[in-house]
């Protein structure tokens, strides 16, 4: 979805002067989605969240004035156009008196609904003004009044610079919600920089975080700056927190006390202005007891706290992601748009999803991939639960953590010998190098 485009979402049930419409709209720099049932159109809009819907009169179903009332119902600022091939004077009347912003007759004047488009868009407080107002949170999808009041308070939190600690379970939606509030923020054009603390082996997190001089230690060809400078300026994301190990939370704690951070081999410490956001899905408290965290990092950390519900908690939204996948998967694998059948999304709704979000993304992959039908059943839906890890890593994350633990159980087979370990990897010893670099691997610390 393309924040910076207007949407317009086209209903009609003549897939001809859908794609007539498609065209010329999107040849003129609107983004346009199409539904072919005022019934798909209804369970698109908190998908899409269109700028505008065109829609036909006369359809099969719920036709145009029935959606009209109950897009109404959720949102009275989204401008609506009608087209109708029977057009007539007390039909446009009616209309118009009941707050649709255009009645268009069949065949349509293309200058003209260019014209009422561009029309609608400026005035309408549901386009550009309300759209930059909503922006931050536009990757987030959802109806669950405990997500708009989770939002709600994200939102107050990310005018602050107050440091702020995301809890919830994993596959919910942690880094997400970060980079929504790095949005809203003062520095929304600064960089957001992620890292998981978990996927990163404990005695090369150091480097990541704060950096290291060339010539510090064998392999440091390069001076690297680290994450936190090139955060510098906008907002670092410590996903997993929780993993961090103790020795390093000490040299974390006195980064963000004396807001400077010294890189590994280096004298000179480097001052930084830097937004913290963390998250975690452990249960902090129960760590500090236990003296797997330090209470004075957690307190520093933990400024604002926001939950994360798990999407049992927030099933209303199961329909609305469910085809939100459906239909990025549909696009990916250029396979016509299909659907659920009521079973199958029945079959969603009442799922347990332990691994919440993360794994109805990876269901409902499984499942177009495998469909060879326009209708997923819930045959299909069922299979690709059971056969679904509830926590998978995305492709580039599995061969990041890969590539590291490799590389790092080279390192102590070998005890620190790059040039023995080159040729177990069957790498020449540059390349290994260069690998060893990339992932900011210390040979010396397994000497």
């Amino acid at each position: 979805m393309d924040l910076n485009k207007k949407r317009i979402l086209l209903v009609d049930d003549d897939e001809d002067l859908l794609r007539l419409l498609s065209m010329r709209l999107t040849s003129n720099g609107y983004e346009v989605s199409c539904a072919q049932s005022g019934e798909q159109a209804l369970a698109l809009l908190p998908v899409l969240r269109p700028h505008l819907v065109i829609t036909d009169l006369r359809m099969e179903g719920m036709d145009g004035m029935a959606l009209f009332e109950a897009i109404r119902k959720s949102n009275t600022s989204l401008p609506v156009f009608i087209m109708t091939a029977h057009g007539s004077i007390p039909d446009a009347v009616t209309a118009t008196r009941r707050g649709v912003f255009s009645f268009l007759t069949k065949p349509l004047n293309g200058r003209e609904l260019l014209r009422d488009v561009e029309k609608a868009l400026t005035l309408s407080p549901g386009g550009a003004g309300a759209d930059s107002e909503q922006a931050w949170r536009g990757d987030i999808i959802t109806q669950s009044p405990l997500m708009e009041d989770l939002l709600s308070k994200a939102r107050l939190a990310a005018a602050s610079g107050a440091s702020i600690l995301i809890r919830g379970e994993s596959g919910t939606g942690k880094e997400l919600l970060a980079q929504a509030i790095h949005r809203a923020s003062p520095r929304a054009d600064k960089p957001f920089v992620p890292v998981n603390c978990g996927a990163i082996p404990d005695n090369l997190l150091e480097s990541e975080l704060f950096g290291h001089v060339k010539g510090s230690f064998t392999g440091a060809d390069r001076n690297y700056a680290g994450l936190f400078r090139s955060a510098d300026g906008g907002t670092l994301f410590l996903d997993e927190i929780g993993d961090m190990p103790l020795t390093l939370q000490v040299k974390l704690l006195r980064v963000l006390q004396e807001k400077q951070v010294r890189a590994i081999g280096s004298a000179l410490a480097v001052a930084i202005d830097v937004r913290i956001i963390s998250a975690t899905h452990r249960t902090l408290e129960d760590e500090i007891q236990e003296g797997h965290f330090r209470e004075d990092l957690y307190y520093r950390l933990n400024v604002v706290s926001l939950e994360l519900p798990s999407l049992a908690e927030r099933r209303e939204d199961i329909p609305l992601l469910a085809n939100y996948f459906l239909r990025k998967f549909a696009e990916e694998s250029d396979k016509p748009l299909g659907s659920f059948s009521p079973d199958a999304m029945e079959v969603l709704v009442a799922a347990s999803w332990p691994g919440n979000i993360r794994q109805l993304c990876n269901v409902v992959e499984q499942a177009v991939t495998l469909s060879t039908s326009a209708v997923i059943s819930s045959d299909l839906v069922n299979s690709a639960i059971r056969e679904t890890p509830d926590n998978i890593l995305s492709f580039a994350d599995a061969r990041r953590q890969f590539e590291q633990e490799y590389l790092v159980q080279l390192l102590k087979i070998t005890r620190g010998n790059v040039s023995h370990a080159a040729r177990l990897a069957k790498r020449n010893r540059t390349e290994f190098y260069k690998l060893l670099s990339r992932h900011h691997i210390v040979p010396t610390l397994f000497k």
